[in-house]
């Protein structure tokens, strides 16, 4: 499931080597921070937060059904977290 945010990530974000990928496993979920610089935020979240939107639900369809949930959270660079999955 990384590979898939990577890939989509990568489409989006101009400067694609500092771009970094923190995976933390929880009891039922797996929580991937996406850390960006602050030039690509607004490429990788969209207008009105629609990329970043339409990435959770690309990831959430990508899921096999007794697996666990993923929860895909954008921050900038030295920062705090901007776009949260608000599920």
């Amino acid at each position: 499931m990384l590979d898939l945010i990577k890939y989509i990530v990568g489409q989006f974000a101009e400067d694609k080597e500092n771009v970094e990928y923190e995976v933390k496993e929880k009891e039922r979920v797996i929580e991937v921070t996406v850390v960006l610089t602050p030039s690509d935020m607004g490429k990788v979240i969209g207008k009105q937060g629609k990329i970043a939107k339409a990435m959770r639900t690309i990831v959430r369809a990508a899921t096999p059904a007794n697996s666990k949930r993923y929860v895909v959270e954008i921050r900038e660079r030295g920062g705090n977290v901007v776009d949260i999955d608000a599920e």
